[in-house]
């Protein structure tokens, strides 16, 4: 029997839209939503303790639902961190999906050999490394290399988060990793800022200097300037963003990926229409070949290299 759940929203938080369009784009057929959580529901998976905010649910029947309203096949669902190192939430969603889904769990070097072999049983195959200070409490980084050794015994893959005034000061650890790197959200790049400028050239140097460094082009909601709104009757909102994913997809085509971010955490001014987003695809990836790369062959290759050829790489 499921207890009541005892958690309050935290305040002023945005809950997930319900009503997406449906996208004008089609995906091409086996796409994958490669970025997307599930919160709770609280009453049967508890938030963590330590969590920095408290969510409203969203669930995994909720998120298989919008998978079908939009089109995808499949989905990689990364642990929030409004759940901790509690996986359990994301592994019954994974577990749920008749194999159409995958998890990218965090995990603490106190984790047993039996349990990391648990997740992977469950569909796990990487972990997640969050270096935004206002979400997560500072983790040493003997610790997470130590981490990052054992998971990778299993052929498993990093995902690193963190804002790209940040990333001069990771560079060497990042570039000590052991794995695949997967960047979330092209390192949150400040979109206002030349496109040819410094900030975002050290982000490209550092996916051309390493070949192990994918990059996930989602999220355009958390880094426009410019907002949700379509101009011109066009269904293209986040415009800003735009020549940054596609910059990202055109030099790096074999190592990039894209997520709706559903449920959409902490978002402060608005909440995005998921159909809006997937309308974008064809803009940051304007051929049939990148298209199917983005959101076909590369998420295959990462997380499910028992049903492609070549495995990732």
């Amino acid at each position: 029997m499921k207890q009541e759940s005892i958690f309050t929203k935290s305040p002023g938080w945005l809950d997930w839209y319900t009503g997406p369009s449906k996208p004008a784009f089609t995906l091409p057929a086996g796409a994958v939503d490669a970025h997307c959580h599930v919160f709770g529901p609280g009453a049967e998976f508890p938030y963590a303790a330590e969590r920095k905010y408290t969510p409203c649910d969203a669930s995994k029947a909720q998120l298989f639902a919008l998978r079908e309203q939009l089109g995808f096949s499949r989905n990689v669902i990364v642990q929030a961190t409004c759940h901790g190192a509690d996986n359990r939430a994301m592994v019954d969603a994974c577990q749920s999906s008749g194999g159409k889904a995958r998890g990218v769990a965090t995990v603490r070097r106190t984790v047993s050999d039996e349990e990391l072999q648990a997740l992977h049983d469950a569909g796990v195959r990487g972990v997640r490394f969050n270096f935004v200070k206002r979400l997560v409490d500072f983790t040493p980084r003997e610790e997470l290399l130590e981490i990052a050794g054992r998971v990778a015994k299993l052929g498993w893959h990093i995902v690193v988060y963190f804002e790209s005034q940040d990333l001069p000061e990771l560079w060497d650890f990042f570039s000590a990793l052991p794995t695949i790197v997967v960047v979330d959200h092209m390192g949150r790049p400040d979109v206002s800022k030349d496109i040819d400028g410094p900030e975002f050239a050290l982000f490209l140097k550092f996916m051309r200097e390493h070949p192990n460094v994918w990059s996930k082009v989602s999220c355009p909601e958390r880094l426009s300037v410019s907002g949700p709104k379509a101009l011109d009757g066009e269904r293209m909102a986040y415009r800003d963003v735009i020549p940054f994913a596609r910059r990202v997809v055109e030099s790096f085509p074999d190592r990039v990926l894209w997520g709706t971010d559903w449920p959409h955490p902490n978002l402060k001014d608005h909440m995005p229409d998921d159909g809006l987003l997937v309308d974008l695809i064809p803009h940051i990836a304007p051929t049939a070949e990148l298209q199917h790369k983005l959101l076909v062959d590369n998420p295959m290759r990462l997380y499910w290299p028992e049903e492609t050829s070549n495995g990732a790489r």
